[in-house]
């Protein structure tokens, strides 16, 4: 008779106990002193630095497992890094509600006084593994919160626009934060392909006005806001739903680093700051405010305001639209294996327990597929099988997805289709989709956003009413260095034309830290990449000179006018 799966026996040494199957946890806590070494297959072995070879001066023998094996795996230690955002630091703690939400979202964790463990992840976005810490660059801000309800994933970023609205332009603008194909030089050296893409895709002036400002370089990742960027629907028990925006505001306050002063700081310093900050007790915390706005608003919105909700580029108004804090998250542990828990951590966008759905915003549902595909390529299929990623619900979880690699919950001899034989348990939805998504209804177009003068209003409030003088000197200083490092003149003129519609000061200013003149605003320019709703001669209207059916940014511009929701 076979033994059984679960027998204890002795360990190696004979005095402590060891289990067939090792559980995560064992290995994650287990000392040095407690372990013994082997090989992978567990094999004693009395020292790793030997070698079986013919004599002392000999050619080595293959059959030396100990060796194949350890080198084999060896050239194997690495992943692919994450194409964006491939530098992060990491750690584990807790979200608390504190304000009950009951009343916005029927997901278990906005019930006052609900809680549940957390893993965040920050990062820079377009930096290799090995990059600056310091570098002006937005950063990334993750949250898995693991939900009665299963994971729920908040994959946001420390500045509440992006540099684009546009799905399909997301690779190529992340390739311009990569090094140039022939040269192999970054943007330290060569920032012409930065500023071609921007200045061809005027839409990106408001996160290019947060990126050359203080926010560009944070002090670190604890001294630093998180912002959801996307909209998404909060849905209630009576299956009303709105819009929110989520922010995650810093209790430690705001820092910044001069351009000037980033250069005296290690390239490790947000690592070092973070992990350094919670092994002294000093747990960094979040609180988690939401503004909400419901579908009659958000046309109206649009139509008074000229702010569309399914546009990254675009933010709410906090005067029209408060903020209503709900709960709070603190760090409060390091990682004991930063690959285990910080490299191989993996967010999805699309982890959302009922209650909470995404918004029609274009960049969203791309996310949405991405993410998940970008996982099972770094990872592989099985990744949310890893203890980092996996759920930890009441119920045990069962679906119908079987084998591929590294398949260790396999779910047993439970079928793998829906049987009538040995049925699995269902529960019923709890959030009826019709009528929390089924309002959009049109013909199939191929849709392309166009600038219009509405762009340039928050780039504008954030040069005239939000920077005081000494960061607007801050801001041209910045922005111009980088410039400095733009091997092509006509490029700079084309984005000091787009500096011109926010503000005829900044365009100036930029002018003369240059000593470049710039085009008198966008009006007479065609962009490759958008449309130029603001152009004075329509031949120059459509985006790359389209002429025939060319891609469409409508009346509205992918807003949702009057009439959306009905």
């Amino acid at each position: 008779m076979a033994p059984s799966a679960v027998t204890t026996n002795a360990g190696p040494d004979g005095s402590r106990p060891g289990d067939i199957h090792r559980n995560y946890l064992d290995d994650r806590m287990a000392r040095d002193e407690d372990c013994l070494y082997t090989t992978s297959n567990g094999v004693p072995m009395p020292h790793p630095y030997e070698t079986q070879r013919v004599g002392e001066n000999g050619p080595l023998l293959l059959q030396d497992f100990h060796l194949v094996d350890l080198l084999s795996h060896f050239d194997r230690e690495r992943i692919p890094e994450r194409v964006v955002h491939a530098k992060g630091s990491g750690a584990h703690g807790y979200y608390k509600t504190t304000n009950d939400a009951s009343d916005l979202s029927i997901a278990d964790i906005f019930q006052g006084g609900k809680s549940c463990p957390i893993s965040m992840r920050f990062s820079t976005v377009g930096g290799e593994s090995g990059s600056h810490d310091c570098a002006r660059d937005p950063r990334g801000f993750s949250i898995k919160f693991r939900t009665e309800e299963g994971n729920w994933d908040m994959v946001a970023n420390n500045t509440p626009v992006f540099f684009l609205r546009d799905p399909a332009k997301f690779p190529h603008f992340i390739h311009t934060q990569k090094r140039d194909p022939q040269t192999h030089l970054s943007g330290t050296d060569d920032s012409t392909r930065f500023w071609d893409y921007l200045s061809q895709n005027p839409e990106s002036i408001h996160q290019v006005m947060i990126l050359f400002g203080d926010r560009g370089i944070p002090d670190g990742y604890r001294f630093m806001h998180g912002y959801a960027g996307h909209t998404m629907k909060l849905v209630n028990k009576d299956g009303d739903w709105v819009y929110t925006q989520m922010h995650f505001k810093s209790k430690q306050g705001t820092k910044f680093i001069t351009q000037e002063d980033s250069n005296n700081y290690s390239p490790d310093y947000s690592q070092k700051d973070l992990f350094e900050a919670i092994e002294r007790g000093e747990y960094p915390g979040w609180d988690l405010e939401v503004q909400t706005m419901t579908p009659k608003q958000a046309e109206e919105l649009w139509e008074q305001k000229k702010v569309n909700v399914f546009d990254l580029t675009h933010v709410w108004s906090q005067k029209d639209f408060p903020r209503r804090k709900i709960g709070e998250l603190h760090l409060t542990e390091n990682a004991k294996n930063y690959f285990a828990e910080i490299e191989q951590i993996a967010f999805n966008p699309a982890h959302m327990p009922p209650g909470i759905e995404p918004s029609a915003d274009p960049v969203l549902q791309s996310r949405l597929f991405s993410y998940p595909d970008t996982h099972r390529h770094r990872i592989g299929v099985n990744y949310q099988q890893l203890p980092v990623n996996a759920s930890r619900t009441a119920y045990r979880t069962a679906n119908f997805q079987r084998d591929g690699q590294m398949a260790f919950f396999n779910q047993g001899s439970r079928q793998d289709y829906l049987s009538s034989i040995q049925p699995i348990s269902f529960r019923d939805r709890s959030v009826d989709l019709d009528k929390t998504h089924g309002h959009f209804s049109g013909k199939a177009i191929s849709f392309l956003s166009e600038i219009r003068p509405e762009d340039f209003n928050a780039p504008r409030a954030l040069w005239e009413k939000v920077f005081d003088d000494a960061a607007r000197e801050r801001f041209v200083n910045n922005i111009s260095g980088h410039m400095g490092r733009c091997k092509k003149e006509e490029i700079i003129k084309r984005e000091i034309a787009i500096l011109r519609e926010v503000s005829d000061d900044l365009a100036s200013r930029v002018e003369k830290a240059t000593g470049i003149t710039g085009y008198d605003g966008i009006s007479t320019l065609r962009f490759n990449g958008t449309h130029n709703g603001m152009a004075k001669d329509q031949s120059l209207r459509n985006a790359n000179g389209q002429t025939k059916q060319p891609s469409l940014a409508g009346k509205n511009n992918g807003a949702p006018a009057a009439g959306t929701h009905s």
